[in-house]
């Protein structure tokens, strides 16, 4: 499983021109579900990016982390994140998980992160979503689950 985080003061998602997830301050997490990915993968980055210290103390080190800051999470899928581009030049999706596999495991990982009580909206998955953010920094991170 693998998580592209990135600090926000502010981001938002869009489907068909409609807004269906919006956070201020917090984290937007594009997150990419592997064929062979489980849901202890989802727990463990969910508490992961979570626990990271990426925002600012009142000495402007990066020496908070989401809950501290009093932060939101705005979690969007993307299978494009395991997107194989070494041959060629059409990316191949082959180790991205199909849907039937990667929707519980999103799901898992949006209940862990709200169940460390930090709210939590989404976009839908395998959707074509539009995703407006102003990275904060910027800060952008790239977590791998242990499985990764």
């Amino acid at each position: 499983m693998r998580a592209v985080v990135q600090r926000v003061s502010e981001a938002s998602v869009e489907i068909g021109g409609e807004v269906v997830g919006r956070v201020g301050c917090g984290l937007l997490i594009l997150l990419g579900i592997k064929i062979g990915d489980r849901v202890a993968d989802a727990r463990w980055l969910a508490e992961k990016v979570v626990g990271l210290r990426i925002f600012a103390d009142e000495h402007g080190k990066m020496n908070r982390d989401v809950t501290e800051a009093k932060g939101d999470v705005l979690v969007v899928s993307q299978f494009t994140l395991y997107g194989d581009c070494r041959k060629g030049r059409r990316p191949s999706f082959i180790d991205s998980a199909p849907p039937e596999t990667a929707i519980p495991l999103y799901e898992a990982f949006i209940d862990a992160i709200r169940a460390l009580g930090i709210p939590t909206a989404t976009g839908k998955f395998g959707a074509d979503m539009q995703v407006n953010l102003v990275n904060d920094g910027p800060v952008t991170l790239i977590v791998d689950s242990k499985n990764g």
